[in-house]
């Protein structure tokens, strides 16, 4: 079953272990939005992300999946205090590892300061996870991709899995063409817009970890090798010096691509050979990177 075309419960579903997910604030509690009921605009009953625990593989786990179908999967106050609510489980369930399925494109506008804080709490409850040894996977494949904060947010975790089809970045391509104008940024262009935001680019600039095919089962099958891989190897915590040493690789790759305009000019010069790379499947590309 595709990812990019399921449902925020159908991919939990897929997701986990077969009759393991417990839901946190379930539909019939009503948690929704307050501002949108003040504007008369449309609600969901769940405020568009289901939270719970579960296990995968064995491995017990909390998650979250933002619903893409209602409002862009944007984050306002219900719907961040549900995520955030989740990672502060987290430090008292010590969980094998956090799941984000995060499917936004940020903040919702109708409650932009809501929102706002929200995400800015969701940042600090998700490094408090961290620090207490637990791992967060972002799992990033639906037709909102990663936007805005929740781009932050990705970028915060741990793992970043991620297919093709999906996308990561700070400002959406409507964003910039509104502010910059189509002649800088046409959000039309699908094949541009995947060129500069979308799974393989990322993973080749090492923004993911991991790319998958657009499957539900493949994006479980990641989660879980990591799963196994953090039960081994558990989280260490970093010093001033790794940070100072992230942020110089960092700078490094910003004046590697500094000249890059889209995706091909860093595969090209990424990769040994990058002819026909938007036609190779995640595993050829990922083959490719490691002979690079």
């Amino acid at each position: 079953m595709s990812y990019f075309e399921a449902s925020a419960r159908t991919r939990i579903r897929g997701l986990v272990d077969a009759g393991t997910f417990e839901e946190f604030c379930p539909p019939e509690m009503r948690q929704t939005s307050p501002h949108l009921a003040r504007l008369n605009a449309p609600l969901s009953f769940d405020d568009g992300v289901a939270v719970g625990r579960a296990r995968l593989s064995g491995h017990a786990i909390l998650i979250a999946a933002q619903e893409g179908r209602f409002n862009g999967g944007s984050v306002g106050e219900v719907h961040g205090a549900k995520i955030r609510g989740l990672l502060d489980r987290a430090l008292a369930e010590r969980p094998s590892a956090v799941l984000l399925l995060i499917d936004s494109g940020g903040v919702r506008l109708h409650e932009a300061n809501a929102g706002l804080i929200a995400i800015s709490e969701i940042m600090r409850a998700l490094l408090s996870v961290q620090a207490a040894g637990i791992p967060v996977f972002a799992l990033v494949g639906g037709s909102c991709g990663a936007f805005g904060g929740m781009g932050i947010v990705t970028r915060l975790c741990n793992e970043v899995i991620m297919s093709e089809q999906g996308r990561l970045s700070l400002s959406g391509p409507e964003v910039i063409e509104t502010v910059k104008g189509v002649e800088e940024f046409d959000s039309r262009d699908r094949a541009l817009v995947w060129r500069v935001t979308g799974g393989k680019l990322r993973r080749a600039q090492g923004d993911a970890t991991r790319l998958v095919e657009d499957s539900i089962p493949a994006f479980r099958n990641a989660a879980a090798e990591l799963m196994e891989r953090y039960r081994v190897h558990s989280l260490p915590e970093k010093s001033l010096t790794d940070l100072l040493a992230d942020q110089e690789r960092l700078a490094c790759r910003n004046m590697q691509f500094s000249n890059a305009r889209d995706g091909q000019e860093v595969w090209d010069a990424t990769l040994s050979d990058s002819t026909h790379v938007p036609e190779l499947s995640s595993e050829e590309f990922n083959q490719r990177l490691l002979e690079r």
